[in-house]
């Protein structure tokens, strides 16, 4: 796999929007979210790149790219405080998140086997479902899953899929 980037970003929010979870939020709210989403694996894969720390990243990204307009794509409509805390939890709970995923992975498959950017969505998403209970499950998995497919395509969305999912069984016992 290689660090793929999407051709833009109206490219990709015009997939995540494409996708079906449904959630209890205004349209308005759930176009926010999954801004953020993106914008959260974004920062995660500079974060990674990069070494910049996370109160950086979260401040440039706040200061300086929600205000932007990127491909005709305002990014001001995201949910900066579900970025903010999605930043910081999963630097902090790092040490939770990668087993979680790691224990997902094909047997003799580590963690840094994976693309930077596969990486952070299954990091964001393990983070959704491991602490943020309140957001359905089958709405982080979605939504991850398209973020997958608009960076990559098929195979990356089913190995997202079926990651997350794993990650859901282990975390959000009925």
């Amino acid at each position: 796999m290689s660090d793929a980037k999407p051709n833009s970003l109206k490219a990709v929010m015009d997939q995540l929007n494409a996708g079906t979870g449904a959630k209890p939020l205004t349209q308005r709210d759930k176009r926010a979210r999954t801004v953020a989403r993106l914008v959260l694996v974004q920062a995660l894969y500079q974060m990674e790149l990069t070494g910049t720390g996370v109160e950086t990243v979260i401040r440039e990204f706040v200061d300086h790219r929600f205000d932007s307009d990127l491909d005709g794509e305002p990014m001001a409509h995201a949910d900066e405080e579900f970025f903010s805390e999605g930043a910081r939890s999963i630097v902090r709970e790092q040490a939770t998140i990668d087993p979680l995923v790691s224990s997902r992975l094909a047997s003799g498959w580590r963690l840094e086997r994976l693309d930077t950017t596969v990486r952070a969505i299954l990091r964001a998403g393990a983070w959704e479902l491991k602490f943020r209970p309140d957001v359905g499950l089958e709405v982080v998995i979605n939504e991850y899953v398209e973020i997958a497919r608009a960076f990559f395509g098929e195979t990356e969305a089913r190995f997202v899929n079926a990651a997350l999912d794993g990650v859901a069984k282990d975390v959000r016992k009925p």
